[in-house]
């Protein structure tokens, strides 16, 4: 065994949550490597939509609007039946608000989103490493030793950290033991990407409503493909092949003059709901479908492992830069209920669209009221009168700087950095004043203006309160002028050294103290 780590941090997987993780750890300066088993990138567009939380992740990561651009909204579905059909939205289309700059869905295939991420990524001066794979590991107090196998042969490398981000057959979550309960859902179902001829591109086609006769077909946005669903028996073979599903769409929607041209892509799956019982061990954690997988009813999937990996990202750096090792047990407690909620959510939707043929998603599958209010991370207000609480998404709102140019408070927060927003305050921020943390004032004599009155709105503000936001935009504090600001040991618990010392010492004994008493601060 090595004892100097090659690297800080060995991401296993390169699809959308590895990518998410590498992403944010490049802007942050952390040594990582991502590796992957495959030969090249994943080709389907499984995970097609991009809820607006999605989204909000996606534009503080400098990749939203490349994406936004190649894709677009959800067309309407067209629902078939007896000798007519019906058009209907897929979700109801809001217009933006100031505090919710996206409230619509955004399709992009799968492959076109982590594309962009591996776009992004090459600017940043990293990239994946395909063909090498994750054989094995062993962890001890201070990093995990774990053994590759590519095309150059085996080789030994030892790492600080280790992130499973290798799908629902996990390795890494196998070999930790960890278990992943949950249940066969009884459906199963084809998945394919497909040219065909004679079918409109401007909406979702659907036909039937029980499953021996139910199939979508839906363009994928910035591409000639369509996507085909169709529910399968749970025993047999199934042709994927062209000639397969053309006969399956003829028997299906009834009509002849529908041809397959070309499958890019398929793959037949049943569907299930699983939750890892632990996110880490050690120094070992896991994410995206590693950690939950669910039907792909409500376009949750792939939204909720970007919020993992953008969960996970900040605290590692953290972590890495000497932050004790009990803020990364905030990771669990913090994304594992939110996996929870979103079995229970898109088991319902699926009944749904079983009973129906057809599926509405509402509210609840933007992913913009989840939070964290019970994490150690959130500092509750005593007299809780803001509008926005500790552990709430940060709103954004539109505003003017100083300098009388229009901004927004997402521009505000964007980066990897902690925001501290005083409203109409002074006196806190000389106190607080630290590497990592920008400080903003509203106000007369302040940076930002707040002419719109769009901030008051969204955030509810009295007079001296400061808004402490984290960098992955949820709010860590709400205290008033007459309060007692975070603490030293809160803000370097969470990554934010005092100024007086640039980097922590690990060995200084005022740093040990401040450990023993972050430990108990986010502990609880």
């Amino acid at each position: 065994m090595t004892t100097n780590p090659d690297t800080d941090v060995l991401i296993c997987g390169a699809g959308a949550a590895g990518l998410t993780l590498a992403v944010d750890l490049a802007r942050r300066g952390v040594a990582f490597r991502l590796i992957d088993k495959a030969k090249g990138p994943f080709q389907g567009s499984r995970g097609k939509g991009i809820q607006p939380r999605g989204q909000e992740v996606l534009e503080d990561l400098g990749v939203l609007d490349r994406i936004a651009g190649a894709g677009g909204p959800y067309p309407p579905q067209r629902i078939y039946g007896g000798d007519g059909f019906q058009d209907a939205p897929v979700m109801a289309e809001l217009a933006p608000a100031p505090d919710e700059p996206y409230r619509t869905a955004l399709m992009s295939p799968q492959f076109l989103t982590e594309a962009a991420l591996r776009e992004r990524l090459a600017e940043l001066g990293r990239a994946p490493e395909f063909g090498l794979e994750l054989k094995g590991f062993d962890q001890d107090a201070d990093g995990v030793d774990v053994r590759l196998d590519g095309a150059a042969g085996e080789a030994a490398l030892r790492v600080r950290y280790l992130v499973g981000a290798d799908g629902g057959r996990s390795f890494v979550r196998q070999a930790l033991g960890v278990g992943f309960p949950g249940e066969t859902l009884g459906v199963r179902a084809v998945v394919a990407d497909v040219e065909i001829d004679g079918l409109g591109r401007d909406v979702w086609h659907r036909w039937g409503v029980a499953p021996e006769s139910m199939i979508g077909i839906c363009p994928l946005l910035g591409t000639d493909l369509f996507q085909l669903q169709a529910p399968i028996p749970l025993e047999g073979e199934v042709d994927l092949s062209v000639e397969g599903l053309s006969a399956m769409l003829a028997d299906r929607s009834g009509r002849s003059d529908l041809v397959v041209r070309t499958v890019a892509w398929a793959s037949a799956y049943v569907m299930s709901a699983r939750l890892a019982d632990r996110y880490r061990v050690g120094r070992v954690f896991l994410a995206g479908d590693a950690a939950h997988i669910h039907p792909p009813t409500g376009g949750q999937g792939l939204n909720t492992s970007l919020q993992d990996a953008y969960n996970l990202g900040w605290k590692l750096a953290a972590a890495l830069a000497g932050a004790p090792e009990a803020l990364l047990d905030s990771y669990e407690i913090e994304r594992r209920p939110i996996a929870a909620g979103v079995l229970g959510l898109s088991k319902g939707l699926l009944t749904a669209a079983q009973q129906r043929g057809e599926m509405r998603r509402g509210r609840d599958t933007q992913q913009l009221d989840l939070g964290y209010p019970d994490s150690p991370l959130s500092l509750p207000s005593p007299d809780g009168a803001a509008k926005v609480q500790a552990g709430d998404r940060a709103p954004d709102a539109p505003c003017r700087g100083g300098g009388g140019q229009p901004t927004r408070l997402f521009t505000l927060f964007q980066g990897p950095h902690w925001t501290l927003l005083g409203y109409e305050a002074d006196g806190a921020a000389p106190i607080l004043a630290r590497p990592g943390l920008h400080i903003h004032r509203v106000g007369e004599g302040g940076d930002i203006v707040d002419d719109g009155g769009h901030i008051q709105s969204s955030y509810g503000l009295s007079p001296g309160d400061w808004v402490l936001v984290r960098p992955d935009g949820y709010v860590g504090a709400i205290v008033s002028s007459w309060q007692a600001p975070p603490s030293d040991a809160y803000l370097a618990g969470v990554g934010l050294p005092p100024a007086r010392g640039m980097l922590f010492d690990p060995e200084s004994q005022v740093v040990k103290d401040l450990n023993v008493e972050v430990r108990e601060v986010l502990q609880g």
